[in-house]
């Protein structure tokens, strides 16, 4: 029950396993391991876009949003008053004595705020919305070619196969994602600005909403590296994506970094089982600013180069 009132009053639309058409920018679900949702300048109570991407920044898709983030932060401050009252009115109904009832009414405080803080440790850079965009030089061709028809998306038949694009998107729902042929392929992802990653956030319909009443096409295996221009590689880690876990899951960069970075590349190396085609909803990257103070190794990186 609590889980319900959390759901819906934090989105206002179904989230978790039974959930279509989320918006990962707002708090999406209450589930472990779902990340990257509520960036730090919505929930900064100024209001203001400089507490996710510094002062100095000047990108245009930023600009004029500090009336839509105090909107949204209104909205959160609201939203916890709204679940707190909501379950007292369970408790209360369900005839739990008053001591009992305080004593559940903190510990729900203190969830709601453990999850708002995740959120606004995890702000999403691989948002298109703030600047976030394909290399396409560099990316997997979609399955089927730009604007053709082809039979990816059963039982319903034709469908027009979306562009790498997609999973820039705040949007979950059966078919909004990107397709390339086989269980092997590749994005990389230009951030709006150099940031030191620290993780990421894959997501994939479940078994439950999907046309065909599985999801074999969910990529399993698969690799994130730092690929800036006129570098090698950098390694980030190696993950596993698991189709009977939630279907949002955030994944830690698992090395120390060596520097910042402004392209991403998600490789997948396997996925669940569909032989023809793989399809990728949602993939969010986690992370701060270039600054040197907002990483533990940055001085000891600033002195060796001295």
């Amino acid at each position: 029950m609590l889980g319900l009132h959390l759901q819906a009053d934090l989105q206002g639309t179904q989230a978790g396993n039974e959930g279509v058409r989320q918006d990962p920018t707002s708090i999406c679900t209450v589930a472990p391991q779902t990340g990257g949702g509520l960036s730090e300048a919505s929930l900064d109570s100024s209001g203001s876009a400089h507490s996710l991407f510094g002062k100095d920044s000047e990108l245009p898709a930023l600009a004029g949003a500090d009336a839509e983030l105090k909107e949204t932060a209104a909205q959160v401050s609201a939203a916890r008053g709204n679940i707190l009252q909501a379950v007292r009115e369970v408790l209360r109904d369900h005839g739990v004595q008053e001591e009992k009832r305080e004593e559940i009414l903190q510990l729900t405080q203190a969830a709601i705020k453990k999850v708002l803080e995740n959120y606004h440790q995890m702000p999403d850079w691989a948002l298109e919305a703030i600047g976030a965009a394909i290399d396409k030089e560099r990316t997997s061709k979609t399955y089927g070619g730009q604007g053709k028809k082809t039979w990816w998306l059963p039982p319903f038949g034709f469908s027009s196969a979306n562009p790498p694009e997609t999973i820039l998107q705040p949007r979950i729902a059966p078919g909004d994602c990107w397709p390339f042929q086989g269980s092997r392929g590749h994005v990389v992802i230009r951030l709006p600005e150099q940031i030191w990653p620290t993780a990421f956030t894959i997501w994939h319909i479940s078994a439950a909403v999907s046309p065909s009443g599985e999801v074999s096409s969910a990529p399993k295996e698969f690799a994130v590296s730092g690929v800036d221009e006129a570098t090698a590689e950098t390694l980030l880690g190696t993950f596993t994506y698991d189709v009977h876990k939630e279907i949002a899951q955030t994944f830690h960069v698992q090395k120390e970094l060596p520097r910042t970075f402004r392209y991403i590349k998600f490789r997948v190396q396997s996925n669940w089982g569909n032989p023809e085609y793989t399809c990728v909803y949602r993939v969010q990257v986690h992370g701060k600013t270039a600054s040197p103070n907002d990483h533990p190794q940055a001085q000891e990186l600033l002195l060796e180069e001295e």
